[in-house]
């Protein structure tokens, strides 16, 4: 009996067992390996099902957080997962050298699918989450996570070449490595300090795994309060959270032990906090818009003087958490939906403040590089991750994000601030590491003086279209003429 399923589902877990938050990235790229060898000299069909396999072993462990928040939308989400992977597989040759070159192009082009389709992308569990802890994370510098990526099946590729003792593979593979990594700190040499400030990162704690209570959203907004009034030392910069100050006019409901708290309220003691602290404060707001058809998720600005200054609505929205693709068509079969949808922002993504622009990615944002790009493409001097995570069960999806916060931090040259209500909240500098993290549940104030800085480096000035347009250009010359002979034979049929 052949024993490739079982090594199929060994590799599809080994590559697992390297993302957050178990982050065993030697894992990771030994599972490559043994995928890598398992659809060598295999049919298309063959390399088709054993890719299969190994992404639904890498899939499913990795999402198994969807299963709380959407039990029939996690094996869908997994299960497309999967299927893209398989085509990754399918569409790397079985023999010949070129195998070598089209296996990393096939890897980006699934992991490119996988952030624009569907819904506008679900860039989770990604190779570059577990590259972002590899020696050579310093390469998504050059073109961003998708040039990790390629190092990612470059490392792997050395693997299998040292198993065949193939010496002179070996030394391609760690020539390619090394000058890649080489090449990324080169790529922020543009980018230079402007100056120092000392900021401070807020979690007001509290339970996970919680859902969204009308009755609550003054105890949130407390803990954060309580939290931030613990500031003693001067700092220049607080950063909230996402959509923690959830304010709301109206009677207080007879089930609430506390009055709701209204937006004349929230505004007041926020102005008061600034004042005090004599900082900018930056926090996350989630109400209704003014002609009640959308809710608004936004951070605005209020200056050391109690002004309300700039506002960032957030621009890319979470498919049916934030907004529902094909209501129309889903309100038939579910009663747990968002009674509106969040109104997406239109501006760049930037917030105006006195220490120049400060860049934004609001919660699942930061996952997208593009939104990335953006953010210090339009002069951000930091990038500010407020989100909230407090809704999830286990920490898959926060360490995830901390990730993500790291390879943003190394593709844009920039401090990275991740404020989160429950966990996990952190300081990330330019070269990923992380300075400061607050646990999950736990309450508590990330203090540090951080540079803001200007330039651009090569991933944010080029972006991802280097790696794609050389991907598609492998594919076209070394699997162009399968497909087209492949074709013709289909069309004779």
């Amino acid at each position: 009996m052949s024993r490739s399923p079982a090594l199929s589902v060994l590799a599809g877990l080994l590559i697992s067992a390297g993302l957050p938050p178990w982050g065993w990235w030697p894992l990771s790229i030994v599972g490559i390996a043994l995928w890598f060898q398992l659809i060598d000299r295999a049919t298309a069909p063959t390399r088709f099902r054993r890719s299969l396999i190994v992404g639904v072993a890498w899939a499913f462990p990795s999402t198994v957080w969807m299963l709380d928040l959407t039990a029939p939308g996690w094996p869908i989400a997994a299960g497309l997962f999967a299927l893209v992977i398989a085509a990754a597989g399918w569409a790397t040759p079985s023999e010949r050298p070129s195998r070598r070159i089209v296996f990393p192009a096939a890897l980006v082009l699934a992991g490119l699918l996988r952030s624009s389709w569907p819904f506008g992308g679900m860039p989770i569990s990604t190779l570059a989450m577990v590259g972002v802890s590899t020696p050579f994370a310093m390469s998504a510098r050059l073109f961003g996570s998708p040039f990790l990526v390629v190092m990612m099946a470059v490392a792997a590729i050395g693997i299998g070449e040292s198993a065949r003792r193939n010496l002179v593979g070996v030394a391609v593979a760690t020539l390619v490595l090394v000058a890649a990594t080489l090449g990324g700190h080169l790529a922020g040499t543009g980018v230079e300090s402007v100056t120092e400030i000392r900021v401070a990162v807020v979690q007001g704690g509290g339970p996970q795994n919680t859902r969204a209570d009308t009755c609550e959203n003054r105890a949130v907004f407390e803990r954060h309060m309580a939290a931030s009034e613990s500031i003693v030392e001067p700092v220049d910069l607080v950063l909230w959270p996402e959509n923690v100050v959830h304010p709301r006019d109206g009677p207080t409901p007879g089930r609430c032990a506390e009055p709701l708290l209204s937006p004349s309220e929230a505004l007041e003691r926020l102005r008061t906090l600034a004042v005090d602290l004599d900082a900018t404060l930056i926090t996350g707001w989630f109400e209704r818009s003014d002609d009640k058809l959308a809710n608004l998720n936004y951070s605005v600005v209020i200056d050391p003087s109690g002004e309300v200054g700039d506002r960032y609505d957030k621009v890319l929205l979470v498919p049916f958490g934030e907004y529902v693709p094909l209501r129309w068509l889903i309100e038939r079969f579910s009663d747990e939906l968002p009674a509106r949808d969040v109104r997406a922002g239109t501006r760049p993504a930037v917030l105006d403040t006195e220490f120049g622009p400060l860049g934004i990615s609001i919660s699942w944002e930061v996952f997208f590089d593009h939104r990335a790009r953006d953010a210090i493409g339009n002069g951000g001097r930091v990038l500010l991750n407020p989100t909230n995570g407090s809704s999830y069960w286990l920490t898959i999806v926060q360490s995830q994000q901390v990730a993500s916060s790291r390879l943003r931090a190394i593709e844009t040259d920039r401090w990275v601030l991740q404020s989160a209500p429950t966990g996990f909240s952190a300081i990330v500098d330019p070269g990923g590491d992380i300075h400061g993290r607050i646990g999950v549940s736990e309450q508590g104030v990330l203090f540090e003086t951080i540079e803001l800085r200007e330039g651009r480096t090569l991933a944010v000035a080029w972006g991802a279209w280097p790696v794609l347009l050389a991907s598609l250009g492998v594919m076209f010359v070394f699997r162009g003429p399968d497909v087209r002979r492949w074709v013709r034979s289909r069309w004779r049929g």
